[in-house]
């Protein structure tokens, strides 16, 4: 999932970014209110985690601001405030789920699995097409009997690819879904990714899956 963490403790914050990517989400980690709030406007974001006490813009308001927006994402909701009418105020605002600190790698983690159960791109532990089988739970491509283990970033290529199949990506539409804010990927990021990927394609027999539309982008079509 692309996942906006915002935190503005950096000792919390760093090793939640950390423990999140290190499955597979894609992060954008920022540290004060004013930035989420710019940076809702600007991404889809598939979940959000908001600490509720931020500078400036506290984690309530951004959420309830994400909801009168429109926005229908889950919101997590990261507080050392833990009394009932704290869970009520965070719920009111629009939040999903609450998890008190100091908070617990694993239990985040569940809960980031679960909430992700809930959105509308959600299809399941297993994508597919065709007989391509991307395992979300293990990094996990597979045809057939034949698997490869992927990297993180070959699995989120891979995952964004399969969830739009047959459309044509853009290279700059695969930067701003993959690198997190603030990042600058160097000039052939891109095409040594794809290069990786065709090769994880290839070691399951779908070489030919992974297309390149020159002057366009990539697209990723049915396994023949």
């Amino acid at each position: 999932m692309v996942i906006l963490l915002v935190e503005d403790d950096a000792r919390q914050l760093e090793p939640l970014h950390a423990a999140l990517s290190a499955v597979g989400h894609i992060v954008d980690a920022v540290e004060d209110g004013d930035t989420a709030q710019w940076l809702i406007t600007q991404k889809e974001y598939d979940l959000l985690i908001l600490d509720w006490m931020l500078p400036n813009v506290t984690g309530v308001a951004l959420c309830h601001q994400y909801r009168r927006a429109g926005k229908t994402s889950p919101v997590l909701m990261l507080t050392a405030k833990d009394t009932t009418d704290d869970k009520v105020t965070g719920l009111d605002a629009g939040a999903d789920d609450y998890l008190v600190k100091p908070v617990d790698v694993m239990e985040l983690l569940a809960r980031v699995r679960a909430l992700g159960r809930r959105s509308p791109l959600w299809q399941g532990d297993i994508l597919k097409l065709e007989d391509l089988e991307l395992h979300l739970n293990t990094l996990t491509l597979t045809r057939g009997e034949a698997k490869t283990k992927l990297s993180t970033r070959e699995f989120q290529l891979m995952e964004y690819l399969m969830r739009h199949p047959n459309q044509v990506l853009s290279r700059e539409q695969i930067e701003d879904t993959l690198w997190e804010w603030g990042t600058q990927p160097e000039s052939n990021a891109v095409t040594t990714l794809v290069r990786r990927v065709r090769q994880r394609l290839e070691s399951v027999g779908a070489k030919d899956c992974l297309e390149t539309i020159y002057g366009m982008g990539y697209r990723l079509n049915a396994p023949k």
